[in-house]
């Protein structure tokens, strides 16, 4: 008597459930965009959310059913490519604004820890598909589970370059919004700023080291097969329905920003009016003496509020002195001065 064993349809599969909310993803995506507008903010939910669908799609091909095993290990290999797309790509959500908020030094320490890490999941990445490849050719068991044990190096380096850029992330706003205070500017936008990157950064983190410990305690393979299995499922279905948390975020945003922008005033009928101020500008004097010598510095700060998170905040000198003042000696690692004018002390 002959048994056969029969191949599950996809759409019986948590797999064909996590490529529908991928697929719903980038179908939303497009949508925020038509609200707002189509920028490099916008496009990474897009784009790691269409990575994981067609990984996922991948996946049933080669985890399911009597398969050659070249195509298998081809199909496998590119999965194993597109996965890290939608892992990692999520995290270009946070470097795009650190780019915008980050100067001088602070800015190349964090592209340097950031691209070092990028690097070391890169060669964790290639060691997983090397290992899968062989267990796929060879059907050697002790690949199955080194590729396991690999994973946890893998996805406790996103874990630690998530904390990195939250870390730069809450402390960059936070001064931000200092400096918009003693400047005497709206800072609401700062603030709903500040909240939000605290929530969306430390979802993420927190994902990030739940995956990690789920695949220390998960079986070897795809299929669910223990708690740690359907625990590590769990995770990943959380990071597929992250990208939803970044789309709240833009809408957010742009709400944020076109009531921040507008304002109503009486004219001179009687009748109000409103008026809309894409920019908030203000100018802040400072006296700072050195080495017997007093200066006065002027600095002014605009505030351009963009929809999508792009907030940047520009600054323009005024006036003329002896000397410039070096960056390292101003609060906000983002604006500069020059003296307006100085006299010799006593």
């Amino acid at each position: 008597m002959s048994t056969t064993t029969t191949v599950p349809e996809f759409f019986e599969l948590s797999w064909s459930i996590l490529f529908t909310v991928c697929m719903g993803n980038v179908f939303f995506g497009f949508l925020v965009c038509g609200i707002t507008r189509f920028t490099p903010l916008a496009l990474v939910p897009i784009i790691t959310s269409a990575a994981g669908a067609i990984a996922n799609g991948l996946c049933y091909y080669a985890n399911y059913g009597n398969h050659p095993p070249i195509p298998t290990a081809v199909t496998s290999t590119l999965g194993d490519i597109l996965w890290p797309i939608q892992e990692v790509g999520l995290l270009g959500y946070s470097y795009m604004i650190l780019q915008q908020l980050l100067t001088g030094s602070r800015r190349r320490v964090f592209q340097g820890l950031f691209w070092s890490f990028i690097g070391v999941i890169v060669v964790v990445r290639v060691v997983i598909i090397v290992f899968r490849v062989q267990y796929i050719l060879h059907g050697n068991a002790n690949h199955l589970v080194t590729v396991n044990y690999v994973h946890i190096g893998y996805f406790g380096s996103i874990a630690i370059l998530e904390c990195i850029s939250a870390y730069f992330l809450i402390t960059t706003l936070v001064a931000a919004e200092r400096a918009s205070l003693q400047a005497a500017l709206r800072v609401g936008l700062f603030r709903y700023l500040a909240r939000s990157t605290e929530i969306r950064v430390a979802l993420l983190a927190v994902q990030g080291v739940f995956r990690t410990v789920t695949h220390a305690i998960k079986t070897p393979g795809q299929q669910v097969a223990n708690i740690g299995s359907q625990l590590d499922r769990f995770a990943y279905a959380l990071l597929c329905l992250f990208p939803v948390v970044l789309y709240i975020d833009l809408l957010a945003s742009k709400l944020k920003s076109n009531n921040g922008g507008s304002s109503s005033y009486t004219g001179a009928n009687g009748k109000t009016q409103s008026k809309n101020r894409p920019e908030a500008s203000a100018r802040v004097i400072t006296l700072d003496r050195k080495g017997g010598e007093e200066a006065i510095y002027e600095t002014r700060i605009t505030t351009r509020r963009h929809s999508s998170q792009e907030c940047i905040m520009e600054t323009e000198s005024f006036g003329t002195g002896p000397s410039d003042v070096p960056l390292e000696d101003l609060d906000v690692n983002a604006h500069t001065a020059e003296p307006r004018h100085s006299r010799g002390g006593p």
